[in-house]
Protein backbone atom coordinates (compact mmCIF):
# COMPACT_ATOMS: atom_id res chain seq x y z
CA UNK A 1 0.00 0.00 0.00
CA UNK A 2 2.99 2.30 -0.55
CA UNK A 3 1.18 4.18 -3.34
CA UNK A 4 -1.75 4.87 -1.00
CA UNK A 5 0.63 6.28 1.62
CA UNK A 6 2.20 8.47 -1.07
CA UNK A 7 -1.20 9.79 -2.12
CA UNK A 8 -2.15 10.46 1.50
CA UNK A 9 1.06 12.42 2.04
CA UNK A 10 0.51 14.43 -1.15
CA UNK A 11 -3.03 15.23 -0.09
CA UNK A 12 -1.96 16.28 3.42
CA UNK A 13 0.53 18.71 1.90
CA UNK A 14 -2.17 20.03 -0.44
CA UNK A 15 -4.57 20.37 2.51
CA UNK A 16 -2.05 22.22 4.69
CA UNK A 17 -1.67 24.88 2.00
CA UNK A 18 -5.43 25.41 2.18
CA UNK A 19 -5.97 25.10 5.93
CA UNK A 20 -8.77 26.92 7.72
CA UNK A 21 -6.44 29.14 9.73
CA UNK A 22 -7.91 32.57 8.96
CA UNK A 23 -9.99 34.95 11.03
CA UNK A 24 -12.45 34.92 12.67
CA UNK A 25 -11.15 31.95 14.64
CA UNK A 26 -14.57 31.42 16.19
CA UNK A 27 -15.76 30.40 12.71
CA UNK A 28 -12.70 28.73 11.23
CA UNK A 29 -11.14 27.21 14.34
CA UNK A 30 -13.69 24.36 14.58
CA UNK A 31 -13.30 23.63 10.84
CA UNK A 32 -9.52 23.54 11.19
CA UNK A 33 -9.87 21.27 14.25
CA UNK A 34 -11.82 18.54 12.46
CA UNK A 35 -9.86 18.80 9.22
CA UNK A 36 -6.61 18.23 11.11
CA UNK A 37 -7.94 15.20 13.00
CA UNK A 38 -6.43 11.88 12.04
CA UNK A 39 -8.99 10.64 9.53
CA UNK A 40 -8.01 8.04 6.93
CA UNK A 41 -8.53 10.47 4.01
CA UNK A 42 -10.28 7.60 2.21
CA UNK A 43 -12.50 9.79 0.05
CA UNK A 44 -9.82 12.17 -1.25
CA UNK A 45 -7.54 9.22 -2.02
CA UNK A 46 -10.41 7.63 -3.95
CA UNK A 47 -10.92 10.86 -5.90
CA UNK A 48 -7.22 10.93 -6.72
CA UNK A 49 -7.24 7.29 -7.83
CA UNK A 50 -10.40 7.94 -9.87
CA UNK A 51 -8.48 10.63 -11.69
CA UNK A 52 -5.31 8.55 -12.10
CA UNK A 53 -7.14 5.56 -13.58
CA UNK A 54 -7.89 7.67 -16.64
CA UNK A 55 -4.47 9.34 -16.77
CA UNK A 56 -5.65 12.62 -15.30
CA UNK A 57 -3.62 15.38 -13.65
CA UNK A 58 -3.17 14.55 -9.96
CA UNK A 59 -3.65 18.22 -9.03
CA UNK A 60 -7.21 18.03 -10.37
CA UNK A 61 -7.80 14.84 -8.42
CA UNK A 62 -6.61 16.55 -5.24
CA UNK A 63 -8.95 19.50 -5.83
CA UNK A 64 -11.88 17.08 -6.10
CA UNK A 65 -10.56 15.19 -3.09
CA UNK A 66 -10.38 18.35 -0.99
CA UNK A 67 -13.94 19.32 -1.87
CA UNK A 68 -15.16 15.83 -0.98
CA UNK A 69 -13.17 15.70 2.27
CA UNK A 70 -14.40 19.12 3.40
CA UNK A 71 -17.99 18.14 2.63
CA UNK A 72 -17.56 14.80 4.43
CA UNK A 73 -16.18 16.48 7.54
CA UNK A 74 -18.92 19.12 7.45
CA UNK A 75 -21.46 16.30 7.50
CA UNK A 76 -19.68 14.67 10.45
CA UNK A 77 -19.77 17.91 12.45
CA UNK A 78 -23.53 18.17 11.98
CA UNK A 79 -24.14 14.41 12.42
CA UNK A 80 -22.33 14.46 15.76
CA UNK A 81 -24.54 17.34 16.89
CA UNK A 82 -27.69 15.47 15.84
CA UNK A 83 -26.51 12.22 17.46
CA UNK A 84 -25.17 14.00 20.57
CA UNK A 85 -21.97 12.01 20.02
CA UNK A 86 -19.18 13.10 22.38
CA UNK A 87 -16.29 11.62 20.37
CA UNK A 88 -15.08 11.60 16.78
CA UNK A 89 -11.96 9.65 15.79
CA UNK A 90 -11.05 9.17 19.43
CA UNK A 91 -11.11 12.93 20.17
CA UNK A 92 -13.82 15.22 21.54
CA UNK A 93 -16.31 16.09 18.80
CA UNK A 94 -16.38 19.66 17.47
CA UNK A 95 -19.51 20.66 19.36
CA UNK A 96 -18.06 19.18 22.57
CA UNK A 97 -15.06 21.51 22.29
CA UNK A 98 -16.55 24.62 20.70
CA UNK A 99 -20.28 24.43 21.45
CA UNK A 100 -23.38 23.78 19.35
CA UNK A 101 -23.61 27.19 17.65
CA UNK A 102 -19.98 27.10 16.53
CA UNK A 103 -20.44 23.55 15.23
CA UNK A 104 -23.47 24.54 13.15
CA UNK A 105 -21.96 27.72 11.68
CA UNK A 106 -18.53 26.21 11.01
CA UNK A 107 -20.20 23.29 9.27
CA UNK A 108 -22.11 25.75 7.09
CA UNK A 109 -18.97 27.55 5.94
CA UNK A 110 -17.25 24.23 5.24
CA UNK A 111 -20.05 23.31 2.84
CA UNK A 112 -19.56 26.60 0.98
CA UNK A 113 -15.80 26.03 0.78
CA UNK A 114 -16.40 22.53 -0.64
CA UNK A 115 -17.93 24.19 -3.71
CA UNK A 116 -15.09 26.70 -3.89
CA UNK A 117 -12.48 23.93 -3.94
CA UNK A 118 -14.44 21.87 -6.47
CA UNK A 119 -14.33 24.72 -8.99
CA UNK A 120 -10.52 24.41 -9.00
CA UNK A 121 -10.70 20.90 -10.49
CA UNK A 122 -11.13 21.76 -14.16
CA UNK A 123 -12.19 24.06 -16.95
CA UNK A 124 -15.65 25.68 -16.70
CA UNK A 125 -17.43 22.91 -18.63
CA UNK A 126 -15.78 20.20 -16.50
CA UNK A 127 -16.42 22.15 -13.28
CA UNK A 128 -20.09 22.48 -14.22
CA UNK A 129 -20.37 18.70 -14.57
CA UNK A 130 -18.58 18.20 -11.26
CA UNK A 131 -20.98 20.58 -9.48
CA UNK A 132 -23.94 18.73 -11.01
CA UNK A 133 -22.65 15.39 -9.67
CA UNK A 134 -21.74 16.94 -6.33
CA UNK A 135 -25.22 18.42 -5.92
CA UNK A 136 -26.82 15.04 -6.52
CA UNK A 137 -24.52 13.34 -4.03
CA UNK A 138 -25.03 16.04 -1.39
CA UNK A 139 -28.81 15.71 -1.67
CA UNK A 140 -28.54 11.94 -1.31
CA UNK A 141 -26.39 12.29 1.81
CA UNK A 142 -29.01 14.56 3.40
CA UNK A 143 -31.79 12.17 2.43
CA UNK A 144 -29.87 9.29 3.94
CA UNK A 145 -29.36 11.18 7.17
CA UNK A 146 -33.08 11.90 7.41
CA UNK A 147 -33.96 8.25 6.85
CA UNK A 148 -31.47 7.35 9.58
CA UNK A 149 -33.24 9.71 11.97
CA UNK A 150 -36.69 8.47 10.92
CA UNK A 151 -35.71 4.85 11.50
CA UNK A 152 -35.04 5.51 15.18
CA UNK A 153 -38.77 5.91 15.86
CA UNK A 154 -40.10 3.37 13.37
CA UNK A 155 -40.78 -0.23 14.35
CA UNK A 156 -41.32 -1.54 10.80
CA UNK A 157 -37.95 -0.82 9.13
CA UNK A 158 -37.09 -3.51 6.58
CA UNK A 159 -33.55 -4.60 5.73
CA UNK A 160 -33.79 -3.32 2.10
CA UNK A 161 -34.78 0.09 3.47
CA UNK A 162 -31.72 0.09 5.70
CA UNK A 163 -29.44 -0.83 2.79
CA UNK A 164 -30.93 2.01 0.75
CA UNK A 165 -30.36 4.40 3.65
CA UNK A 166 -26.66 3.57 3.95
CA UNK A 167 -26.29 3.75 0.19
CA UNK A 168 -27.55 7.33 0.37
CA UNK A 169 -25.82 8.41 3.58
CA UNK A 170 -22.42 6.75 3.10
CA UNK A 171 -21.98 4.99 -0.23
CA UNK A 172 -23.14 7.87 -2.45
CA UNK A 173 -20.19 10.04 -1.41
CA UNK A 174 -17.68 7.22 -1.86
CA UNK A 175 -19.02 6.50 -5.33
CA UNK A 176 -19.22 10.22 -6.02
CA UNK A 177 -15.58 10.79 -5.08
CA UNK A 178 -14.48 8.21 -7.66
CA UNK A 179 -16.95 9.47 -10.25
CA UNK A 180 -15.85 13.09 -9.88
CA UNK A 181 -12.20 12.08 -10.02
CA UNK A 182 -12.94 10.29 -13.29
CA UNK A 183 -14.86 13.26 -14.69
CA UNK A 184 -12.00 15.62 -13.77
CA UNK A 185 -9.74 13.35 -15.85
CA UNK A 186 -12.36 13.30 -18.62
CA UNK A 187 -12.61 9.50 -18.58
CA UNK A 188 -15.11 7.78 -20.87
CA UNK A 189 -18.67 7.91 -19.55
CA UNK A 190 -19.25 4.14 -19.41
CA UNK A 191 -16.10 3.49 -17.38
CA UNK A 192 -16.74 6.43 -15.06
CA UNK A 193 -20.24 5.05 -14.41
CA UNK A 194 -18.81 1.60 -13.62
CA UNK A 195 -16.28 3.22 -11.30
CA UNK A 196 -19.11 4.97 -9.48
CA UNK A 197 -20.96 1.64 -9.14
CA UNK A 198 -17.81 0.10 -7.69
CA UNK A 199 -17.65 2.90 -5.14
CA UNK A 200 -21.27 2.57 -4.12
CA UNK A 201 -20.97 -1.18 -3.53
CA UNK A 202 -17.76 -0.68 -1.56
CA UNK A 203 -19.47 2.10 0.37
CA UNK A 204 -22.27 -0.21 1.49
CA UNK A 205 -19.75 -2.86 2.50
CA UNK A 206 -17.73 -0.16 4.29
CA UNK A 207 -20.76 0.89 6.34
CA UNK A 208 -21.60 -2.72 7.20
CA UNK A 209 -18.05 -3.09 8.49
CA UNK A 210 -18.56 0.07 10.54
CA UNK A 211 -21.78 -1.38 11.97
CA UNK A 212 -19.93 -4.56 12.92
CA UNK A 213 -17.14 -2.60 14.59
CA UNK A 214 -19.60 -0.35 16.44
CA UNK A 215 -20.99 -3.39 18.24
CA UNK A 216 -18.17 -5.92 18.23
CA UNK A 217 -15.05 -3.79 17.80
CA UNK A 218 -12.15 -3.20 20.18
CA UNK A 219 -12.75 0.14 21.96
CA UNK A 220 -9.01 0.84 22.01
CA UNK A 221 -8.86 0.60 18.21
CA UNK A 222 -12.30 1.78 17.10
CA UNK A 223 -11.93 5.43 18.14
CA UNK A 224 -15.58 5.76 19.18
CA UNK A 225 -17.67 4.31 21.97
CA UNK A 226 -18.44 0.68 21.15
CA UNK A 227 -22.18 0.05 21.38
CA UNK A 228 -23.14 3.59 20.39
CA UNK A 229 -25.64 2.38 17.81
CA UNK A 230 -27.31 0.13 20.38
CA UNK A 231 -27.42 2.93 22.95
CA UNK A 232 -29.15 5.20 20.41
CA UNK A 233 -31.61 2.47 19.31
CA UNK A 234 -30.34 2.62 15.72
CA UNK A 235 -31.91 0.10 13.34
CA UNK A 236 -28.69 -1.23 11.83
CA UNK A 237 -28.56 -4.40 9.76
CA UNK A 238 -27.41 -6.23 12.90
CA UNK A 239 -30.55 -5.32 14.83
CA UNK A 240 -32.93 -5.78 11.90
CA UNK A 241 -31.56 -9.24 11.14
CA UNK A 242 -31.74 -10.18 14.81
CA UNK A 243 -35.38 -9.11 14.98
CA UNK A 244 -36.02 -11.21 11.89
CA UNK A 245 -34.40 -14.32 13.38
CA UNK A 246 -35.25 -14.04 17.08
CA UNK A 247 -38.31 -15.82 18.42
CA UNK A 248 -40.51 -15.77 21.51
CA UNK A 249 -39.09 -14.15 24.62
CA UNK A 250 -35.78 -13.32 22.96
CA UNK A 251 -37.55 -11.26 20.30
CA UNK A 252 -39.72 -9.53 22.86
CA UNK A 253 -36.69 -8.70 25.00
CA UNK A 254 -34.69 -7.40 22.06
CA UNK A 255 -37.59 -5.18 20.98
CA UNK A 256 -37.94 -3.89 24.54
CA UNK A 257 -34.24 -3.11 24.87
CA UNK A 258 -34.04 -1.40 21.47
CA UNK A 259 -36.83 1.01 22.36
CA UNK A 260 -35.45 2.02 25.77
CA UNK A 261 -32.94 4.46 27.24
CA UNK A 262 -32.13 2.86 30.62
CA UNK A 263 -29.85 4.42 33.21
CA UNK A 264 -27.69 1.31 32.94
CA UNK A 265 -26.67 1.93 29.33
CA UNK A 266 -23.68 -0.41 29.59
CA UNK A 267 -25.94 -3.19 30.79
CA UNK A 268 -28.27 -2.70 27.82
CA UNK A 269 -25.36 -2.80 25.37
CA UNK A 270 -23.99 -5.96 26.95
CA UNK A 271 -27.35 -7.77 26.87
CA UNK A 272 -28.15 -6.79 23.26
CA UNK A 273 -24.66 -7.79 22.14
CA UNK A 274 -25.06 -11.19 23.79
CA UNK A 275 -28.36 -11.74 21.96
CA UNK A 276 -26.74 -10.80 18.66
CA UNK A 277 -23.95 -13.31 19.19
CA UNK A 278 -26.49 -15.97 20.15
CA UNK A 279 -28.21 -15.45 16.78
CA UNK A 280 -24.91 -15.54 14.80
CA UNK A 281 -25.49 -11.98 13.62
CA UNK A 282 -21.77 -11.23 13.07
CA UNK A 283 -21.64 -14.06 10.52
CA UNK A 284 -24.78 -12.78 8.75
CA UNK A 285 -23.28 -9.30 8.55
CA UNK A 286 -19.99 -10.61 7.19
CA UNK A 287 -21.84 -12.58 4.51
CA UNK A 288 -23.78 -9.51 3.37
CA UNK A 289 -20.61 -7.45 3.34
CA UNK A 290 -18.97 -10.10 1.13
CA UNK A 291 -21.91 -9.91 -1.29
CA UNK A 292 -21.36 -6.19 -1.84
CA UNK A 293 -17.60 -6.68 -2.15
CA UNK A 294 -18.27 -9.16 -4.96
CA UNK A 295 -20.57 -6.66 -6.69
CA UNK A 296 -17.87 -4.02 -6.37
CA UNK A 297 -15.22 -6.25 -7.93
CA UNK A 298 -17.50 -7.02 -10.90
CA UNK A 299 -18.05 -3.29 -11.48
CA UNK A 300 -14.34 -2.54 -11.28
CA UNK A 301 -13.66 -5.15 -13.94
CA UNK A 302 -15.81 -3.11 -16.36
CA UNK A 303 -13.64 0.00 -15.95
CA UNK A 304 -11.40 0.60 -18.96
CA UNK A 305 -8.43 2.30 -17.38
CA UNK A 306 -4.94 1.86 -15.95
CA UNK A 307 -4.77 -1.72 -14.67
CA UNK A 308 -2.06 -0.90 -12.12
CA UNK A 309 -4.23 1.81 -10.58
CA UNK A 310 -7.20 -0.58 -10.55
CA UNK A 311 -5.11 -3.04 -8.52
CA UNK A 312 -4.23 -0.31 -6.04
CA UNK A 313 -7.88 0.66 -5.78
CA UNK A 314 -8.96 -2.92 -5.12
CA UNK A 315 -6.20 -3.35 -2.51
CA UNK A 316 -7.41 -0.21 -0.73
CA UNK A 317 -10.99 -1.45 -0.70
CA UNK A 318 -9.90 -4.82 0.70
CA UNK A 319 -7.98 -3.11 3.50
CA UNK A 320 -11.04 -1.03 4.38
CA UNK A 321 -13.11 -4.19 4.76
CA UNK A 322 -10.59 -5.61 7.23
CA UNK A 323 -10.01 -2.45 9.26
CA UNK A 324 -10.47 -2.36 13.04
CA UNK A 325 -10.97 1.39 13.39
Amino acid sequence: MQQIASLQQAFEKYLQARAFNQEPQGLYGPADYIMKSTGKRVRPVLAMLGCQIFGGDLEKGMAVGLAVEVFHNFSLVHDDIMDEAPLRRGKPAVHTVYGLNAGILSGDVMLIYAYKFLLEAGKPEVAAKLVEIFNGVAIEVCEGQQYDVDFETREDVAIPEYIRMIELKTAALIGGALQMGGVAAQGDAESVSALCSFGRSIGIAFQLQDDILDTFGDPAKFGKKVGGDIAQNKKTFLILKAMQLAQGKDRERLAELMSSYPEDEAGKIKEVTALLRQLDIPQWAEALKAKYQAQAYEALQRVKGDEAVKKVLWGLSESLMQRQS
